[in-house]
């Protein structure tokens, strides 16, 4: 099996080092293994979904107007 480095992978899935790191400590792409210090991930694998959770524009609009009233009152 042919692998690559994070460095790889990170240009390949267009994310950053740090975040593939992440990924692979989290167990998150298959087959991905630690040589010492440095992840080796399989060539085929695939970029994992992205399952971090963002706030909706929504809900940011909702804690601003929150504030806001509560900056108002005295």
């Amino acid at each position: 099996m042919e692998y690559m480095s994070c460095t790889e992978a990170a240009e390949k899935w267009a994310i950053s080092e740090r975040r593939v790191q992440k990924l692979c400590e989290g167990e998150r792409i298959p087959g991905a293994v630690k040589f010492s210090r440095v992840w080796l991930i399989p060539k085929d694998a695939e970029k994992p979904a992205d399952k971090r959770k963002r706030k909706s524009l929504q809900q940011k609009y909702i804690m601003q107007l929150s504030v806001d009233t509560l900056n108002g009152v005295d």
